[in-house]
């Protein structure tokens, strides 16, 4: 199984919406968001093909006034290329980029009951030698109103190459 790593194209906001449907329980953003994530943030994602098939995406951006930060929206692995360790080959992908050399922090949020998405980040904290912070950044009652559960922020940084 050889898959491909990516910017993705413009025309591939429709397949990530439909990877992401795929893929309960992550939230399902409306196309059009997935249209802007492939276009206007296709710089700062990652696309992963196997057979001329979506089968992964991260989905991200730089933080407006923090440069050297990169807050992860969004990873999706589909089930023909789960197993694999994906997820973590997409984002070391992304952060090896020429375009992202001023970024020294990766965020993102994680809900507690999510242990494989924890896994995967505190892995990362310690392939690059770097500290891992987690806090809560939308609480479950206060932002949700006890609709979702709390989303905490995990930052990991300095990263070292």
């Amino acid at each position: 199984m050889s898959i491909t790593l990516r910017t993705p194209r413009s025309d591939e906001g429709l397949a990530v919406h439909r990877l992401v449907e795929q893929s309960p329980p992550l939230d399902t953003n409306s196309l059009y968001c997935n249209l802007l994530q492939t276009t206007h943030f296709g710089e700062t994602a990652v696309a992963a093909e196997l057979d001329g098939e979506l089968v992964g995406f991260v989905s991200g951006y730089i933080k407006p006034g923090n440069p050297d930060t990169y807050f992860l929206w969004q990873v999706v692995v589909g089930e023909a290329a789960r197993g694999k360790g994906l997820a973590k080959k997409m984002i070391q992908h992304l952060m090896a980029r020429d375009s992202m050399h001023t970024v020294n922090w990766l965020e993102t949020t994680i809900t507690p009951d999510n242990e494989p998405s924890q896994r995967l980040f505190k892995s990362l904290a310690r392939e690059w030698e770097a500290e891992l912070d987690v806090s809560v950044l939308f609480d479950k009652e206060q932002h949700f109103g006890g609709k979702h559960e709390s989303e905490e922020l995990y930052r990991i940084g300095p990263i070292r190459r």
